[in-house]
């Protein structure tokens, strides 16, 4: 009997995403897959996956319980808030988990979304190649919705490692928040602005609305006004397209994008910076600088390499604290004279 997750509670926005359903978007079909590419790579790195089918987790949370044999899995993403039973984990990690552990994440002080991947991915069904979730189409994952208690989640994962030596904390620094500005390759409707507006929009602070989704995130700032109007003849669109539509206002396009749109583009979010810009809540507040396509190319391929380290980082986790791992850690920083301030006459 193979291994499965039964789902006991998730809030809105839990679904089945892969590496996404592409070669379809000449047909009208959105590719979905991952809103942080870089987090769901990692989870699925830190088990030797490749894309394979993980349980996106939003702000709303999730509560899973293992059933049949023991599962390995592995989460990144956001500063979530993990918990095996009642032990506190790392906010990345690779475990084994037991049939009847139950897995919770919350959402913590930063970040929308982290990725639970399980060792071979969940065998769900697979639709045009994917098992990624578009629930406006109500395509893939579970019946083409999002995740709901009840649900019963079989895995590939055989579960037949020593988890004394396989349970790790995954060291990503690459999915740290950084405050940096969000590179942007110009085009191809750049034209459509004056370079006054261009440096009005890299110039100025942008606020994440409430308007942001797995399709698109909408900003609040400076007006970006057109030179040329703001209909174009309908064009293929890319992730981390910015239209810019008649509200003056920047639309980043995400992972359930439209397959076209009529709107001029100023610019494309650079992939590299594309997860850390969808781990954004609504209210926090950005800007964008200019990059050019060797600079983007750089950043993507540096990722890559970071992402490719993720076995090569993981640190032992300890599961629980016993006499034998207080006497190998060292846990003494130096000594201290207690008659020493009576000498002297200071404190210590």
């Amino acid at each position: 009997m193979g291994g499965s997750l039964r789902v006991l509670r998730t809030g809105v926005g839990a679904t089945i995403q892969d590496g996404g359903r592409h070669g379809y978007q000449r047909y009208g079909v959105t590719p979905a897959g991952p809103m942080d590419w870089v987090a769901f790579r990692t989870a699925n790195s830190a088990l030797g996956n490749g894309r394979a089918a993980t349980i996106e987790v939003s702000t709303g949370g999730l509560e899973v319980i293992c059933e049949g044999a023991p599962l390995a899995v592995a989460f990144a993403g956001g500063a979530f808030t993990w918990r095996r039973g009642g032990m506190l984990l790392p906010i990345a990690a690779r475990l084994l988990l037991q049939p009847g552990e139950v897995l919770a994440a919350r959402a913590g002080d930063s970040g929308a979304f982290a990725y639970l991947a399980v060792e071979g991915g969940f065998e769900t069904p697979v639709t045009l190649g994917s098992r990624a979730t578009h629930a406006r189409s109500a395509m893939g994952g579970i019946e083409g919705r999002m995740l709901r208690a009840g649900d019963v989640l079989p895995a590939a994962s055989t579960g037949r490692m020593d988890a004394a030596s396989f349970e790790a904390m995954i060291d990503a620094p690459w999915l740290a928040r950084e405050p940096d500005p969000f590179r942007v390759v110009l085009g191809p409707q750049d034209d459509y602005f004056t370079v006054e507006t261009l440096c009005t929009f890299f110039e100025g602070q942008f606020t994440l609305t409430p308007a942001a989704d797995r399709m698109a995130y909408r900003f609040d700032g400076p007006e970006i006004v057109h030179a040329r109007g703001y209909d174009i003849v309908s064009d293929g669109v890319a992730l981390g397209a910015i239209q810019i539509a008649g509200d003056k206002k920047p639309l980043v396009l995400m992972a359930d994008r439209q397959p076209t749109g009529g709107y001029p583009k100023l610019g494309h979010v650079v992939r590299a910076d594309i997860g850390r810009l969808a781990q954004m809540r609504p209210g926090e507040t950005c800007r964008f600088r200019a990059a050019n396509v060797a600079e983007a190319r750089a950043a993507l391929f540096r990722r890559e390499d970071e992402i490719a380290a993720t076995l090569q980082r993981m640190r032992p986790l300890l599961r629980a604290l016993n006499s034998e791992r207080l006497f190998e850690a060292n846990l003494i920083a130096g000594v201290v004279d207690p008659l020493a301030s009576e000498q002297t006459g200071k404190e210590f």
